[in-house]
């Protein structure tokens, strides 16, 4: 069986074809939403998902989230006495998605197609897909989250023939993706980004909001008090899908702290995350020669585009309604799965030829010779394969010799859109000898092919000898062999997965610890006496008497929580 997962900065979830159509498989605890959040007990107990996001706000010191920014970097993340980088944290989230999945439809997931931002580069690319083998999958494609859900938007929902731009605002990362339908034909136009703009920003806009009014100091405040605010702030944000007016509720040194915000506030000092915004729209646009009146819809992806503000800043940008056909937070997870349905070859759904393009410029390091000395400046930047390139594509540039009896030509292979090449990303670098000659009358060729799953092939010929050098680039950050692989699948099998049928019930106990912790007075009180019920029923080992209780666990949690909000 093969899924298709959607890799989330905040959330992720898996999804599998039918011949219905794709479906969103809940997880163990029968929601769509996964929260990517890794949690590690004392005994090396991996939580992943809800649970971790609880215990990420009692122990923020054993949990991490967001790590996906992280993504192709040797960033470490310390959780309680062990340290893993952001691969093995989406590997845990990965492996968690691909176990629901099996218990859901009953038969073993080996292959998966997993998105990744369209402005992911080469290196962030790669980590992810390490990190599908590090979960045990076989990553049958890497594809890009705005094509993902063109595709849900075009096939599932029986689009024809026009020019649509996906909007893909998600946690952590911002994509803008032009695209156009025809027949069965899906071409990807032009790609941009910000892998460092989100619904994170827009949380921390309010939470820096509500430091301000109460004239804190956030550096000298602890972690846990910052996540506790952050978190605060996010569900203060979610309270502007419903009304104009949200406030912030904070219990701080033993005291309630309420903050309320209108809208037109809150908009206002976004307007440094709009202006973020319009510079890839801007740019998507131009490298596809589109005008904004030629797009026929405005597709919205990703959790943060259900805000009011940012809809209605889309509706101002594009001057018309954007199209919420489907649920901005499932449409990628969708789409993976159509795509993997088409790996699979699946005959209920419709052949469709996909096109993708290059996201970054692919290119290497070249001297320019001075207009006025005649010398030559090292350290510049020459594209070979430009952005939004629709690939798999393969292009040839010649290069001469600058020196008379020059033997060593170097090859780096970099990405980005820096002029000079120190600003660039570095993936690879090939070496070659040639015959000794006049300056100018040695050359090579240098092809670069670059194909639909992200993997880049250089080819450099001596012209004067015909001798040929081929390398494939996979990378240059932490590129594991697949010894290495399973030598690191080895030292992450110490840690243990919690049980499935104990977690719904940890999973209530901490959220009962949690608001116990933000709550005083009377709340606390029945909290307390609650939890202690709750345990004397777990101590019990009756499986009946156990689901009762927590049943009634949840619906009182339910009414003190109802109770909070309207006091």
């Amino acid at each position: 069986m093969i899924i298709g997962i959607d890799l989330g900065t905040t959330n992720s979830l898996a999804a599998y074809f039918t011949e219905e159509g794709p479906k969103i498989i809940p997880n163990r605890l029968g929601s769509h939403l996964t929260p990517s959040v890794v949690s590690v007990d004392e005994n090396d107990t991996i939580y992943v998902g809800e649970t971790a996001k609880e215990r990420l706000a009692l122990y923020p010191d054993t949990a991490a989230s967001v790590f996906k920014r992280s993504m192709g970097s040797n960033k470490k993340f310390r959780l309680g006495r062990k340290e893993f980088s952001a691969e093995d944290l989406s590997s845990f989230v990965l492996r968690s998605l691909k176990e629901d999945a099996e218990h859901y439809l009953g038969e073993p997931v080996t292959e998966a197609v997993i998105s990744v931002p369209a402005y992911f580069n080469d290196a962030r690319r790669k980590a992810t897909k390490r990190a599908g083998e590090l979960a045990g999958l076989t990553v049958e494609r890497i594809i890009s989250e705005p094509t993902a859900a063109a595709i849900a938007y075009g096939l599932y929902e029986k689009k024809r023939n026009n020019k649509f731009l996906v909007f893909d605002l998600g946690g952590g990362t911002f994509d803008v993706s032009i695209l156009e339908l025809f027949e069965n034909i899906l071409e990807v136009r032009a790609v941009a980004g910000d892998n460092f703009l989100g619904g994170e920003d827009f949380t921390d806009v309010l939470e820096k909001m509500f430091l301000e009014r109460r004239e804190l100091n956030e550096d000298e405040l602890d972690l846990k008090t910052r996540l506790y605010l952050h978190k605060q702030a996010e569900e203060c944000k979610v309270g502007f899908c419903k009304n104009r007016t949200s406030a912030m509720r904070c219990v701080l040194d033993g005291k309630e702290v309420v903050e309320e915000f209108r809208v037109s506030e809150y908009d206002e000092a976004c307007q440094p995350l709009f202006e973020k915004i319009r510079k890839p729209v801007k740019r998507s646009l131009s490298d596809a020669g589109i005008k904004l009146s030629q797009i026929d819809d405005v597709v919205l992806v990703g959790g943060a585009t259900k805000l009011p503000i940012v809809q209605q800043f889309i509706g101002r940008l594009f001057r018309k309604f954007p199209d919420t056909g489907i649920n901005p937070d499932e449409a990628v997870a969708l789409g993976a799965a159509i795509q993997a349905a088409m790996k699979e070859r699946n005959k209920a759904i419709r052949e469709v030829i996909l096109t993708d393009v290059c996201s970054f410029t692919l290119g290497t390091e070249v001297s320019v010779k001075q207009r006025y000395t005649d010398r030559y400046e090292r350290g510049h930047f020459c594209p070979i394969i430009e952005r939004n390139t629709v690939i798999p594509a393969s292009r040839t540039e010649r290069f001469y010799t600058i020196y008379d009896d020059q033997t060593r030509i170097s090859v780096p292979v970099l990405q980005g859109e820096s002029r000079f090449a120190d600003n660039n990303v570095l993936l690879g670098e090939l070496e070659l000898t040639v015959p000794k000659n006049k300056a100018g009358e040695e050359s090579i060729d240098v092809t670069y092919t670059y194909d639909i799953n992200s993997i880049l092939e250089v080819e450099v010929t001596i012209v004067s000898t015909g001798e040929t050098k081929k390398q494939i680039i996979k990378g240059e950050n932490n590129q594991m062999t697949d010894e290495e692989i399973e030598e690191r699948m080895k030292e992450l099998a110490f840690l243990k997965i919690h049980p499935r049928d104990q977690e719904e019930n940890k999973l209530l106990l901490l959220k009962c610890e949690r608001l116990f912790e933000e709550s005083i007075g009377q709340v606390r009180q029945v909290i307390e006496l609650e939890i202690r019920r709750f345990e004397e029923v777990l101590n019990t080992r009756d499986n009946a008497k156990i689901e009762k209780a927590r049943e009634e666990l949840k619906e009182t949690l339910r009414e003190l929580e109802d109770f909070v909000e309207d006091d």
